[in-house]
């Protein structure tokens, strides 16, 4: 069930990514972009938070152990790397597409979430390194290779494809910090809030400083449609925060790969992007997405 938590972790991934995407290049600014979707996630969970009686005593639980100190500070900066997260996606998907971006997120996913589970820094504490786990990440890796090949590389700029590698590094130490956080206020969603606020603030100085140095974004698109990123963003960081203890910090990146790449070859096959990789690319990078779960998936031994 977890596993199939962290598959759903990445369809709203790359549903967001390409929401997220088309926003950055309507308002011509990415870093407005990940503000705007940002702040619809904040307010959504507040009048979550603020309907059930739980969440509520969760976000007092957050409170008392921020002013009690008991919640340490580092503890409180998961957002900052989920604000990463869709700036690069505001700068980039709109342009690679969605299957390029999530691959680049893949490789950094992949090596963090290895290293954070050998020093055991997730709520699962350390998760051993074994041959199934480690073939999984250098498939994953595999697949960022093929997706490199082809076009890609004289069609995009190195920038664009090292943005999406650090924001895959940012996701894993977000996922292992916001299960930390939820194990020690006991509640997913408060951590969440948590996610948001601090992802918000740090969006809104950057965005401000976008403005101040390249000017005023383009006028705000109309279609709703745009705005619900925000919403997917919030989704999938508590649903992360729940079942990272379960998973480990490498089988949770891997699962979302998955959901990712399948999400995102559809996405890109109906809503083709300018610097996307080919079909062949898509399909191979998928198929090696799919194997790097299944062989890093931990089996259960019979007596």
């Amino acid at each position: 069930m977890a596993l199939g938590g962290a598959v759903a972790i990445g369809v709203m991934t790359a549903i967001q990514a390409r929401i997220n995407g088309v926003l950055g290049v309507r308002v011509d600014n990415g870093v407005v972009a990940g503000f705007l979707s940002f702040s619809v996630g904040l307010v959504a969970l507040a009048v979550v938070i603020a309907l059930l009686p739980f969440a509520r005593r969760g976000a007092v639980r957050l409170w008392r152990g921020i002013r009690g100190r008991s919640v340490p500070f580092w503890m409180l900066l998961g957002g900052a790397c989920g604000a990463l997260t869709v700036s690069t996606q505001g700068l980039t998907a709109g342009v690679l597409g969605v299957s390029l971006f999530t691959v680049g997120v893949v490789a950094g996913q992949t090596l963090h979430g290895l290293v954070l589970d050998r020093i055991g820094f997730g709520p699962a504490g350390v998760v051993a390194v074994t041959p199934g786990r480690l073939l999984g990440g250098a498939l994953a890796l595999a697949a960022v290779a093929i997706s490199l090949s082809g076009d890609v590389l004289a069609s995009a700029p190195l920038w664009m494809l090292v943005l999406p590698f650090l924001a895959g590094v940012g996701i894993a130490w977000q996922a292992a910090t916001n299960g930390r956080l939820a194990q020690r206020v006991q509640s997913p969603i408060a951590a969440t809030l948590m996610s948001f606020i601090a992802g918000t603030v740090v969006l809104a100085v950057a965005a401000a400083l976008s403005v101040a140095l390249r000017g005023a974004p383009d006028p705000l698109p109309a279609e709703p449609w745009l705005y619900l990123g925000g919403f997917l963003g919030a989704a999938y960081i508590l649903l992360g925060a729940f079942i990272v203890a379960h998973t480990g910090v490498l089988l949770m990146g891997l699962g979302s790969v998955l959901g990712q790449l399948v999400t995102s070859v559809v996405i890109d096959v109906l809503w083709p992007a300018e610097a996307g990789p080919a079909l062949w690319q898509v399909i191979a990078m998928v198929v090696v997405a799919v194997a790097s779960v299944v062989v890093a998936v931990p089996r259960r031994r019979r007596r």
